[in-house]
């Protein structure tokens, strides 16, 4: 059986699938793409005027009516609350999370001079761009990456931030003059992962694809960063930017010294996150903790930021882009 991989039309899209087709097929599963065009595809509106899940809701429906057999999703395109009639087969490795500035002449975000034009269309980039106080104009801007660079290199622009995973995927990551350190610039939540979606009842193909390509820390992290996402969701509307890691530490067994070499190695996550407030405001959290309690670890950073700003404070749209 070859399996059907839907995937939205778009360059970085088409990438983003063929890498996994090509993972499938390796390890056995014939696999073809087949495009899928969404609302968002379509529209020139303002990815913050679309709406949550409009790259999804038509990828989500071909599954359902049988079209395709697999969906391949950018993670942070997905609404936080889950699809009952889908399973989440597999999260794969994350690709690079950060943000990357291209800029005129080479330049990296520190040499940009005051006044210079920085193209975005991400209120959680504006606001952690803005919150640096170099002056910058942070502008909107919609388009695919060849239309957003572009507008570097014709001169309308001084600058650009994207996804370094979306310069990576396209084999273009030398185009980026500066990869923006998440102290600076903390990333969407999922930003860089993959989501890879079957039908809940095809539960022989979900188990294949979680063999084929799962890997359990993306997974964890990008559940703690969601999880933040998902809390604030219900009490604001605010620039959202998380990134959690997955890190080993040595526990000792109970009763033993920490030295002692009967210890062990444990998996934890460290989840970093920020949130824009209406004033201009960045509040900032951190939290680590078990691996296993990565939602409950997002939730509790959501609460405290929260607890820090209030719902007053937090107001603007939330971040949707690609």
């Amino acid at each position: 059986m070859t399996l059907r991989i839907g995937t939205r039309p778009s360059a970085l899209a088409m990438a983003q699938a063929g890498t996994i087709a090509e993972r499938l097929r390796s390890a056995g599963h014939p696999a073809e793409l087949v495009t899928v065009t969404t609302s968002g595809d379509r529209s020139g509106a303002p990815v913050v005027e679309l709406g949550v899940g409009v790259f999804v809701s038509a990828l989500r429906e071909a599954l359902v009516r049988g079209e395709v057999d697999v969906a391949v999703h950018s993670y942070k395109d997905l609404p936080t609350a889950p699809d009952p009639r889908l399973h989440m087969a597999a999260v794969p490795q994350r690709e690079d999370p950060r943000d990357a500035l291209v800029a005129r002449d080479g330049m990296v975000l520190g040499e940009l001079p005051p006044g210079a034009t920085v193209g975005t269309g991400s209120p959680r980039r504006r606001a952690q761009l803005e919150a640096l106080g170099l002056g910058l104009d942070v502008v909107p801007i919609r388009g695919n990456v060849d239309t957003r660079i572009g507008k570097v290199r014709s001169g309308e622009l001084d600058a650009v931030v994207v996804a370094a995973a979306g310069l990576r995927r396209l084999g273009r990551i030398d185009e980026a003059t500066e990869l923006l350190d998440p102290l600076q610039m903390l990333p969407a939540p999922a930003q860089g992962a993959l989501a890879i979606e079957c039908r809940a009842g095809d539960l022989e193909l979900g188990r294949a694809l979680s063999l084929a390509l799962d890997d359990e820390h993306t997974r964890a992290a990008v559940i703690a960063e969601r999880a933040v996402l998902a809390m604030l969701e219900a009490g604001c509307h605010a620039p959202v930017g998380a990134l959690a890691d997955v890190v080993s530490d040595w526990e000792p067994v109970s009763g033993d010294a920490e030295g002692d070499d009967n210890g062990r190695v444990v998996d934890r996550v460290s989840l970093r996150a920020v949130v824009g407030t209406t004033d201009g405001a960045l509040l900032r959290a951190s939290v680590t903790g078990n691996m296993d309690d990565a939602e409950k670890l997002g939730s509790a950073l959501a609460a405290e930021l929260l607890d820090m700003g209030g719902l007053a404070a937090l107001g603007e749209p939330l971040d949707r882009e690609i």
